[in-house]
């Protein structure tokens, strides 16, 4: 803060200075970050990360994790003070680079929540190139969003044939004619051969 008189700063400054604008920042709204890393699998991978997030006072909102072709996965969403996540953007850094890890660290804008109800796609079929693209793209032509999107490669019992089971959670706008949306993805699915139900998801 500045006196526009005589341009002179009334904060002053010094270490109990530091130490108010960090309380005060403490005090806003808690602000968002995106994390994402992709490397070699190892274990202590997801302890340290963790403990670096939670040495700093931020807390993980949410938080997804897996191994795809022997690489470890990770997206995590954080939140806290700017100044904690601007900390975190350096340390981040510094530690992806320890591990030799791929990352990527953005400050999320949130957006305007619109009301929807939360609902579960299920598919199941031999599996063949364009299942996600045509299932995505049946719910983006009715401005849905898809809020989780989780697949799998599997086995038939017995017979062993390739089975491309997809499970996706979307957000319906609360205007939107359930049972007609209902029979317009049946009909989708019959015609594109595929399993597919879609339930509230509870």
């Amino acid at each position: 803060m500045t006196d526009k008189r005589d341009g002179k700063n009334l904060w002053g400054s010094g270490p109990k200075v530091t130490e108010l604008r960090r309380r005060a920042s403490d005090r806003l709204p808690p602000r968002r970050a995106v994390l994402a890393t992709l490397g070699r699998d190892r274990p202590g991978l997801v302890t340290a990360l963790t403990a670096l997030i939670e040495e700093l006072g931020l807390s993980i909102e949410d938080s997804r994790m897996t191994v795809l072709g022997g690489e470890f996965a990770t997206l995590l969403s954080v939140a806290g003070s700017n100044e904690r996540l601007n900390q975190l953007e350096g340390a981040f850094a510094r530690f992806c680079d320890e591990h030799a890890l791929a990352s990527l660290f953005r400050i999320s804008n949130e957006k305007p929540v619109t009301p929807a109800l939360p609902y579960r796609v299920s598919v199941l079929a031999l599996d063949h190139p364009g299942i996600v693209r045509s299932v995505a793209n049946f719910f983006s032509e009715r401005a849905i969003n898809i809020i989780n999107l989780d697949t799998e490669l599997t086995r038939a019992p017995h017979t062993g044939t390739a089975m491309f089971d997809l499970l996706m959670t979307v957000a319906i706008p609360e205007d939107t004619p359930i049972a007609e949306l209902a029979g317009a993805f049946n009909a989708f699915c019959a015609d594109a051969n595929l399993d597919g139900e879609l339930t509230i998801d509870r």
